[in-house]
């Protein structure tokens, strides 16, 4: 395959994981960074080409991504990569909105000095990737520090609910991040959120947090409606 038509890296094994584990991550995080985009085909062939594996390993890849709905198969038409409704968007923001709200109120009553260091050096090295304008580790970051929020809520279940939501949320956040501007701004709400949190203000934290949320949808849409990315 001609260099300049290759998306995708070929895959590296790895000695822990299988192959077909390996190949589906590829093509999972491909979808989610929009390198495959919603309503673009998944051609068998030519993906095996651009990863360096035969066929059966990225066939058994795209079934297991249609079960977490990142792919969907239209009968005598094939693989596509799932498009993103106006309505997933909307309901995925409003049940993180309320979730985000309420772990960074529990939060700031249950977070331990150790949480809160770890926290802040997440933010030291967001705030180095967002200068570098590195995307991928900048959605790295923020994955991990919302992580962390979770954590220091102290509630399980909460936890058990924003998992039900994961790849939905990589995939949003991915979109939300990539806004210009959207990083920088989403940095300094990170130190907003984490500076309540640090002075127990379970109010203010709840608050600043549902804003944060809400400014990750707007980001969202705004970008993906330039790059013509969800239906209504």
């Amino acid at each position: 395959m001609d260099k300049k038509n290759r998306r995708l890296i070929p895959v590296k094994l790895d000695g822990y994981k299988p192959l077909r584990e390996i190949v589906f991550e590829t093509l999972r995080d491909a979808i989610i960074n929009q390198v495959l985009r919603p309503g673009e085909r998944l051609m068998e062939i030519q993906l095996a080409e651009e990863l360096g594996v035969s066929r059966t390993p990225v066939r058994e890849a795209i079934r297991k991504l249609e079960l977490e709905g990142l792919v969907v198969m239209l009968p005598r038409r094939g693989a596509y990569v799932a498009g993103i409704s106006m309505k997933d968007i909307l309901e995925v923001f409003e049940v993180r909105a309320a979730l985000e709200a309420l772990a960074a109120s529990l939060a700031a009553e249950r977070i331990t000095d150790e949480e809160l260091d770890e926290m802040e050096r997440q933010l030291v090295k967001e705030t180095e990737e967002t200068e570098a304008n590195n995307l991928r580790n900048i959605v790295e970051i923020d994955t991990t520090f919302h992580d962390l929020l979770y954590k220091a809520a102290r509630n399980e279940r909460l936890v058990n609910f924003v998992n039900l939501l994961q790849e939905q949320l990589h995939r949003f956040r991915s979109a939300s991040l990539a806004r210009p501007g959207r990083s920088k701004t989403a940095l300094e709400e990170h130190r907003k959120i984490l500076e309540a949190i640090a002075a127990r203000d379970a109010k203010l934290a709840e608050r600043l947090a549902r804003e944060h949320i809400e400014n990750a949808e707007q980001a969202m849409l705004l970008s993906l409606e330039k790059q013509g990315l969800y239906y209504e």
